[in-house]
């Protein structure tokens, strides 16, 4: 019986290898679609429509991409006709889970030897955001890390940054070097006029306390861009 020939099929007339829960038992996670997996957390549906179905109109509402998913408020996953408080909790909490993992892995990074360890180290916590933030990721002589600093949060569009709160943040643990970041929550990765220009005078200001910058890392919707590797930092 094949699944896609009857879409409106409630999961326990499907044959056994295509129920989700099934599926993953038989064949792992891995085997399962995101709208599968979503159906797994949902549980059950209504009248209306199955848990399978419920998974697929919600992975539909984030325009089929986990990273929008992942950016759903509980008042967006409720607006699904079946999905109401507690799974949306549900699935929130296992989104939340995810999100934890890979900043978990990021933190086994701890020497930044390129752009991408820069890129791997703040992505897991910053790629979700829907307002603007600015990071800085303080370094010693050996590129090893020593902190991460949040300098400022902003709205959609932007945030201010302020150059005295950097170079204080840096003197304070004694850093060698830093690598500045901050997302566009657009997921437009090119740099703005706005962004070269902090660069540059944050680079000016740091010849004078002898704090390299080491780079200036853009984070977007699953790729960034970096002012050293596009020779940006003069």
């Amino acid at each position: 019986m094949e699944h896609s020939s009857n879409p409106n099929l409630a999961i326990k007339f499907l044959a056994e290898d295509e129920r989700p829960r099934e599926k993953m038992l038989n064949q792992g996670a891995s085997a399962l679609s995101a709208a599968e997996l979503l159906a797994i957390l949902i549980g059950s549906g209504n009248k209306r429509a199955s848990a399978l179905q419920l998974g697929q109109q919600l992975f539909n509402l984030a325009n089929q991409n986990l990273t929008e998913l992942s950016r759903m408020s509980l008042a967006e996953l409720t607006s699904i006709h079946g999905i109401g408080g507690t799974k949306a909790i549900t699935l929130n909490a296992a989104l939340e889970l995810g999100r934890r993992k890979r900043e978990e892995e990021a933190k086994r990074i701890v020497k930044i030897s390129c752009s991408r360890d820069a890129y791997l180290y703040f992505e897991p916590f910053m790629e979700d955001f829907r307002h603007e933030e600015f990071w800085i990721l303080l370094l010693n002589r050996s590129n090893i890390v020593i902190a991460k600093k949040r300098v400022s949060v902003g709205g959609v569009s932007g945030t201010v940054v302020d150059p005295k709160i950097i170079f204080k943040l840096a003197l304070d643990q004694l850093a060698s070097s830093m690598i500045l970041c901050h997302n566009h929550p657009s997921g437009n990765l090119n740099p703005s006029q706005q962004d070269i220009d902090i660069t540059r005078k944050l680079i000016d200001g740091s010849k004078f306390l002898d704090i390299a910058i080491n780079d200036h890392i853009i984070i977007g919707h699953k790729g960034y861009y970096s002012f050293a590797d596009n020779r940006m930092l003069f």
